[in-house]
């Protein structure tokens, strides 16, 4: 039934026709075992056509089909393997022309093909033509794969003469591979073995379907295939299509040089570039694989993935010619790919070829163009290439990574004092750092006074240079803060510069020097004594560290922490009010982990949330195969020493994420090679174990239970006993740091004489009661029963007056809480009334 049906289609009068009935009649067996599978009715007579409808039709067909399915799997795979050439052929050919209406069979059938083109040979030209009509007319991308990957294995078999004749097919079935969306998984190796056969045929062929049709960053490379098709135009454009890799090999950049200087190619490369940075992805005015579908949706990416590696290409062969604003291009392409935002998706790997160009490109900005990328670009596998780039470019200058990223840090071309001035008509515009966190823009008329508002003069007379002041101050307010976050993190390091060095990259330079003049630094003299100070004590200074409370006798640290106070500095970061965190007993003799943040309860989305945003590395807590552990990785001593922070769930029966986790051990392991290995406590340099812990203890500060002064209304749950043991618990090294402030800040105070601290609390008299704040939850006991005293801080409050040496929302919130119980008499909240005055 089915053969018959074949063998009528198969007289088209084309020439062909001899070739399709032979192959019909030989494997006549194949299509007699899958015609049931097609006409049901041959599987039982009760599965006619006419019977679809009855209720028992649809179950009835299932079991039949399956049933079926088997003995034709059996047959096929105890035929196949021995069969002559000549009918592995027709097994082929008949099964592609059954496929044409019953397109199925392709995927059913799929690893029967793929054995059976493998083992065949010997094939004809009229065999080879017949397979490519077949291939040319499938018109699912998911299903042609597996017809084409045959069609073209009996073409690749054929002399040159014989290939020349099917090039009219070669070049249908090339347009209808261009036309559909193959699996990417399949895509590149069809297309490379497709067009390699054009490519025999005639090398000024550009295929159907390398170049994007509508995408304006491939505009260029259009206007060159029409306008000028060249053989070594044709060259060109399929050797930036061959790019698979995010970094090419020297002998490609080779070839691509090589190349365009022989396709007299200039500009076109810089031209594509600019477009994949800055122009819009073309619109749906075509097949939909121009995008791609989710929910029945077109989405449209900066690049469709079947133009992924000619748009790698075009990165490096852009980056190869050089020319000016390449880096700049190559910075906002790695940005616009490598970060998620609302208009288009991630492209990763287009992301990962920019950033590896701009490690590889001469021009002198491209250095600068990565330090930037390294501030703003958040996925992990970004950032290692990123790490890898900065390697490779500071390997080519001889100096570290470290080096070189503080090398590349932005001018902006601020003066010294960190300050940019340009004149508007008769105003003054200033971009000035005024401290280590502050960037601001005025404008100062004729009259001499200041003034944070454009005046009308500027905004109307000035559009364009008021933009330009405006980007200045964003580009310095954005450099100012990732030099504070990386100078914060040399904390973990015992890097040592030389006194010239440090004056270049740190003293001296404007937003560098906006942090460093802020902290308090070491400097060895020619004896090899240090000395800490907070101004460049000059002279005989040769060598400069960053000082570490760590490191500093106790006398030392008290001092310091006075003279902040005093003079009320307010550091880039927490410095001389840094926690410290030594090795306990208990750790010393426990060896390789910590137990000193276990047994919390935390807010989960919060604890993974803060995970982000310090830079440390967490798997996901879920109900999935392995969600059950936790582990949270953080990277401290120059990427040297990595500590990993343990939690569980703290519950059961969730849907996607735990609500409470429980906080677990800390270890740490030391880098070997490319390799991780545990390393004991007390091998961990104490910088390193001190900023390690003092994350650990934010995390837990910040997220557990404790914190939350309404957890006592939930009543009697499972963590009650918990709360109310954390709440009052013993002091960490963060809420000691907090007690040490307090000392120096409260006898400045209106309410000093109402305030005294006793061990763990802030005991405040007021008017009706006597209150005890704990200094590490901030929660409020009430003398003399110890009642609880429920005080939520409003939101949006503003910033307290009262200068404190450091950022600490808990030690303002024990600050506001003070001051509010210190004069409880004038408390008019009747919530805290109700609980003051039962």
């Amino acid at each position: 039934m089915l053969y018959d049906t074949l063998a009528a289609e198969a007289r088209a009068g084309d020439g062909l026709d001899d070739v399709r009935l032979a192959a019909l009649a030989e494997a006549r067996w194949a299509l007699d075992l899958v015609a049931p599978l097609v006409f049901p009715e041959l599987l039982d007579p009760r599965l006619a056509p006419g019977r679809a409808n009855e209720p028992w039709h649809s179950g009835l067909l299932d079991r039949r089909r399956e049933k079926r399915r088997t003995v034709v799997r059996t047959e096929f795979e105890k035929r196949l393997p021995s069969c002559p050439d000549a009918e592995g052929r027709a097994f082929l050919v008949a099964m592609l022309l059954a496929a044409r209406t019953h397109d199925w069979l392709l995927w059913q059938y799929a690893s029967h093909l793929r054995r059976a083109s493998a083992r065949a040979g010997g094939w004809s030209r009229g065999e080879a033509a017949v397979l490519l009509d077949c291939a040319a007319s499938v018109s699912d991308g998911g299903r042609l794969p597996e017809a084409l990957a045959v069609a073209l294995s009996a073409a690749e078999s054929l002399d040159e003469e014989g290939l020349r004749e099917l090039e009219p097919r070669l070049r249908r079935t090339a347009a209808v591979f261009a036309r559909l969306d193959v699996p990417a998984g399949y895509r590149p190796s069809l297309a490379k073995r497709l067009w390699a056969l054009l490519e025999t045929l005639d090398e000024a062929y550009v295929p159907d379907g390398l170049l994007p049709v509508h995408d304006t960053w491939a505009a260029p490379l259009r206007g060159l295939t029409r306008t000028a098709p060249t053989v070594a135009v044709a060259r060109f454009v399929r050797h930036l299509a061959g790019l698979s890799a995010p970094r090419p090999s020297q002998k490609w950049r080779r070839a691509c040089v090589s190349l365009a200087g022989a396709a007299g190619v200039r500009d076109e490369g810089a031209q594509c570039l600019r477009g994949l940075a800055e122009d819009e992805p073309a619109g749906h005015r075509g097949p939909v694989h121009h995008g791609f579908v989710h929910h029945g949706l077109v989405h449209h990416g900066l690049v469709h993935q079947d133009h992924a590696d000619l748009a790698r290409g075009v990165v490096w062969a852009a980056t190869l010619a050089g020319g000016p604003g390449t880096a700049a291009r190559l910075e906002t392409l790695a940005l616009r790919a490598g970060t998620s935002g609302a208009r288009l998706p991630e492209d990763l790997k287009l992301a990962g070829a920019a950033i590896n160009a701009l490690a590889a490109a001469e021009d002198a900005g491209a250095l600068e163009s990565l330090w930037r990328l390294r501030a703003k670009i958040k996925d992990r596998a970004l950032r290692k290439q990123l790490g890898t780039a900065l390697q490779a470019a500071a390997g080519r200058r001889g100096i570290t990574p470290a080096q070189l990223v503080e090398r590349t840090v932005p001018a902006h071309g601020l003066a010294p004092d960190g300050s940019a001035e340009a004149t508007l008509g008769e105003h003054t515009a200033r971009v000035a750092i005024e401290d280590a966190a502050t960037v601001r823009l005025t404008f100062t008329g004729p009259d001499g006074r200041p003034s944070r508002t454009a005046p009308a003069p500027v905004k109307d007379g000035f559009p364009g240079e008021l933009k330009e002041l405006k980007a200045l101050a964003k580009d310095v307010r954005g450099t100012l803060s990732s030099e504070r976050a990386r100078i914060a993190g040399l904390m973990s390091q015992d890097r040592v510069w030389t006194y010239g060095e440090w004056c270049e990259h740190y003293r001296d330079h404007p937003v560098s020097g906006a942090v460093a003049r802020g902290l308090i630094w070491e400097f060895q003299d020619g004896r090899g004594d240090w000395r800490a100070s907070l101004a460049d004590p000059g002279g005989e200074a040769v060598q400069v560290r960053l000082w570490h409370p760590v490191r500093a006798a106790a006398g030392d640290v008290r001092a310091w922490r006075e003279r902040v106070a005093a003079d009320r500095i307010r550091q880039p970061f927490k410095q001389a009010f840094r926690e410290i965190y030594l090795l306990t007993p208990a750790e010393e003799e426990t060896g390789t982990y910590s137990d000193r943040f276990a047994a919390h309860i935390v807010r989960y989305p919060q604890l993974y949330a803060l995970f982000k945003e310090r830079g440390w590395q967490a798997d996901f807590l879920s109900g999935h195969d392995g969600g059950y552990s936790g582990e949270a990785r953080g990277l401290f001593g120059g990427g040297e020493w990595r500590a990993s922070f343990h939690h569980d769930p703290a519950e059961e029966g969730f849907d996607h994420a735990p609500e409470h986790a429980a906080t677990d051990q800390v270890r740490f392991e030391r880098k070997n090679g490319a390799r991780w290995r545990e390393a004991p406590l007390a091998d961990v340099p104490p910088p390193v174990f001190s900023e390690a812990m003092r994350d650990v203890d934010l995390f837990v500060a910040v997220t557990s239970i404790a914190a939350d002064p309404r957890w006592a209304d939930r009543g009697e749950d499972r963590h009650a006993a918990y709360w109310r043991e954390a709440t009052v618990g013993a002091l960490t090294a963060t809420a000691e740091v907090r007690r040490a402030a307090l000392e120096r800040i409260l006898p400045r105070t209106k309410i000093a004489d109402r305030c005294r601290l006793d061990g763990r609390y802030l005991v405040v008299r007021g008017g009706l009661r006597t209150y005890r704040i704990h200094l590490g939850s901030a929660n409020v006991l009430m003398e003399p029963d110890d009642s609880y005293l429920c005080i939520v801080q409003a939101r949006g409050r503003g910033r307290s007056a009262l200068f404190l040496p450091f950022e600490d929302e808990r030690l303002s919130l024990i600050l506001s809480k003070a001051f509010l119980l210190a004069a409880d008499h004038e408390i008019t909240d009747p919530a805290i009334l109700r609980q003051i005055s039962p």
